[in-house]
């Protein structure tokens, strides 16, 4: 069968990019451990949110890994500052303790626990739940109606998780697609619901932003150069700089705290 150039390419790169996370070494995988994250560019978080919550993954998976070591096998999935747990941890008092770490961590406002009691998954099912993410990416590359980047896609056991900031629509034809992707489970969703408007808002809010090209004024250019000014003097020793608030969590409305399966 000819599969469309982009089906193919997204899943050769999808495998690619996370054949690292499959080792059964890594009890912590920052990301989610069968997951393709949105790009920059046309992620529909801010540009802050997005580095936000990196910075969120890379310190629970740290704090997960220095409490509990090899003892839990955890994917570590942020999105809009909710975090998705998947994987598994040897005893329930494990699977309470991450996800405790978890809601320690600075700016988290919320966390999805999906680990299982159970061994560590095999290195076997690990890379099945790796190519079933890039099948359903490829799925929602395909369909034209939506915007695939707005979608993150986390596989566990051959569950898949969605998370994104959708509207009721989307989130209905998203599952449906990756509902009929062959050795999908089951699929839950995660999502951060709005309404058509708001998401016109904030996507225009989000344009606003961006910084405008910067002309050079002709006659500015043809003027002699200014005196160079003098150079700043040191800051005086021993001031402490004011440190930087929290970033403000983003309004609660429409917001998924629980999968809905």
């Amino acid at each position: 069968m000819k599969f469309p150039m982009t089906r193919t390419l997204c899943v050769l790169c999808s495998t690619a990019a996370l054949a690292a996370g499959l080792s059964a070494c890594a009890p912590v995988v920052i990301g989610g451990g069968a997951v393709v994250g949105a790009m920059m560019a046309t992620d529909r978080r801010t540009t802050g949110t997005q580095v936000e919550d990196e910075g969120i993954e890379l310190r629970a998976a740290n704090r997960i890994r220095e409490a509990l070591g090899d003892r839990v096998h955890v994917n570590v999935t942020s999105f809009n500052r909710q975090v998705l747990l998947t994987g598994e941890a040897q005893t329930a008092e494990d699977k309470q303790r991450v996800e405790q770490i978890a809601l320690g961590v600075e700016n988290v406002r919320s966390v999805v626990n999906e680990l299982g009691v159970m061994p560590n998954s095999s290195l076997s099912q690990r890379t099945s739940d790796t190519f079933i993410t890039g099948k359903v990416r490829a799925s929602l590359v395909d369909a034209k109606d939506l915007m695939a980047n707005a979608f993150t896609v986390v596989t566990e056991r051959d569950v898949v998780y969605l998370m994104g900031r959708v509207t009721p629509r989307e989130a209905s034809r998203a599952t449906d697609i990756a509902r009929g992707v062959s050795g999908v489970r089951k699929v839950v969703r995660v999502f951060e619901v709005v309404s058509e408007d708001e998401l016109a808002r904030s996507n225009a809010a989000l344009n606003a932003r961006q910084p405008a090209p910067v002309a050079q004024d002709p006659a500015a250019a043809s003027a002699s150069p200014a005196t160079p000014a003098a150079p700043a003097a040191p800051a005086t020793s021993g001031v402490q700089a004011t440190p930087l608030a929290p970033l403000p969590a983003p309004a609660a409305t429409g917001v998924v705290t629980q999968p809905v399966r």
